[in-house]
C-alpha cells in the first residue's frame, strides 16, 4: 500500500447508541472523513465492533444480554448483517462502495491464509473501494469471550503495511487516570514506548458493552509500534474523529512507533502466528540472539515446553523465564529431546523482542 494508510477501528460503545442499534450519526462522520482521505491520497480500511450488541437490540426486547458463547454468536450472525447495511448506508450517500471482510484468528495464524487476507484487502483497495472488516465472531468463539477488536485492527495494519491507526473510542484517548474516578485526570498527548506501569495504569472495560478497554488499545498500539505503525487512540463522537486523529498533535494520544520497521515476514512471525511451545536458553545465548544476530542453537538450549512441529512458532525465554525472541523452530519438541540436527531456529526465521 501507499506510504500514506491508515487503518481506523471503531469500538463498541462508539458504534452502537444508548438502545444497542447503530448510531448512524458517528458512521456518517466516520465516512465523510474517510472520503475526504481517500481524495488526499490515502489508502483507508475500517475495523468495527458492534455486531453482538447490534443483533441483541434487535432480538433481546429488553431481556439481559447473554454471556454464553453459543448464544453470542447466534446474536453476532443477527447484528452483523445490520452493521454492514448501517457502514453501506453511510459511505453509499457520498457514492463509495464498501466490501465486508470477515477474519478469525485462524486466518492470522496460517502464512497462506494471512497472504491470502492480505491479497484481498489490496484488491478492495485497488478497486477503490473501503473494506469495512470485522471478527467472524459468529465462529471465533474465543475472540468473543475473551478480546475486542483492538488487536485485530492492529494484526489489519500490520496485515496492509499501514503508516497509521487510529482507535476510535469513547474517551479523547489515553488519561492518566479514570476520569470517572478522578476528575482531575488529564489526557496524555504522547507515549514513547508502552511499559508495564502504563498497562498497568490502564483500566478494563467500564461499559458492559465492548470486551476491551484502554489495556486492550495498548495492547494492540504496542503491537502495531513495533510494526512500525504510528497509533492514535482518539475521540469517535469529535467533530471529524479521523482527520482530527490525523491532523492535529494534541488531538488523541499519540504512540510512536518503532525506527526499525519490521519486514512483513518478521511481523507475521512475532505478532500473527500463534506460539505452539517455547524453549529456555542460557545467557551465551541471549547475548548471540540479542547483540550478535545470531541463529539459535541446540547447544544454547536448557530446556523446552510444548509438543512444538517443525514450523511452528515458539518463544524463546531467557533463564529467569522472560521472552526475548519469537521464531520457527526448524526441528519438532522430539528432534529438539533427541540428539540428530543442530539449528533450532535459524535467524531468517527469528524475531528478538527484547530492546538491544
Amino acid at each position: 500500500m501507499t506510504t500514506r494508510s491508515v487503518v481506523v477501528k471503531v469500538g463498541t460503545t462508539s458504534v452502537t447508541n444508548a438502545d444497542g442499534g447503530v448510531d448512524v450519526g458517528v458512521l456518517a462522520a466516520i465516512a465523510r472523513d474517510v472520503t475526504a482521505l481517500r481524495s488526499e491520497g490515502w489508502q483507508v480500511a475500517v475495523v468495527t465492533s458492534g455486531a453482538i450488541t447490534a443483533g441483541w437490540a434487535e432480538v433481546g426486547a429488553g431481556r439481559r444480554r447473554p454471556t454464553d458463547a453459543v448464544t453470542l454468536q447466534a446474536v453476532s450472525a443477527v447484528g452483523q448483517p445490520l452493521l454492514m447495511h448501517a457502514w453501506r448506508d453511510a459511505f453509499g450517500a457520498l457514492g463509495v462502495p464498501v466490501g465486508q471482510v470477515l477474519l478469525a484468528p485462524l486466518d492470522f495464524a496460517h502464512r497462506g491464509q494471512y497472504l491470502q487476507a492480505r491479497g484481498t484487502l489490496e484488491s478492495l483497495a485497488r478497486l477503490g473501494v473501503v473494506a469495512v472488516v470485522n471478527e467472524n465472531d459468529a465462529v471465533a468463539d474465543e475472540e468473543i469471550r475473551f478480546g475486542d477488536n483492538d488487536r485485530l485492527a492492529a494484526l489489519v495494519a500490520n496485515l496492509v503495511g499501514a503508516s497509521h491507526l487510529v482507535l476510535l473510542t469513547d474517551t479523547d484517548g489515553l488519561l492518566t487516570a479514570d476520569p470517572r474516578l478522578d476528575p482531575a485526570a488529564t489526557l496524555i498527548d504522547e507515549v514513547a514506548a508502552i511499559d508495564a506501569d502504563l498497562m498497568e495504569m490502564a483500566g478494563a472495560s467500564r461499559s458492559g458493552v465492548g470486551s476491551g478497554g484502554m489495556a486492550s488499545k495498548l495492547a494492540a498500539a504496542r503491537l502495531a509500534t513495533w510494526s512500525g505503525v504510528t497509533v492514535i487512540i482518539g475521540a469517535a463522537r469529535a467533530s471529524e474523529p479521523l482527520r482530527r486523529a490525523l491532523g492535529s498533535r494534541g488531538a488523541g494520544t499519540r504512540f510512536r512507533p518503532r525506527p526499525d520497521r519490521l519486514a512483513a515476514r518478521k511481523a507475521w512471525i512475532a505478532f500473527a502466528a500463534p506460539s505452539r511451545g517455547s524453549v529456555t536458553v542460557n545467557d551465551g545465548a541471549v547475548e548471540a540472539l540479542v547483540h550478535g544476530g545470531r541463529s539459535l542453537l541446540r547447544v544454547g538450549v536448557v530446556a523446552r515446553s510444548g509438543d512444538f512441529a517443525q514450523g511452528d512458532a515458539i518463544d524463546v525465554l531467557d533463564p529467569a523465564g522472560a521472552r526475548v525472541a519469537k521464531g520457527l523452530a526448524r526441528m519438532d519438541a522430539a528432534a529438539l529431546d533427541g540428539e540428530e540436527g543442530d539449528m533450532v531456529i535459524h535467524r531468517d526465521d527469528l524475531v528478538v523482542l527484547r530492546a538491544r
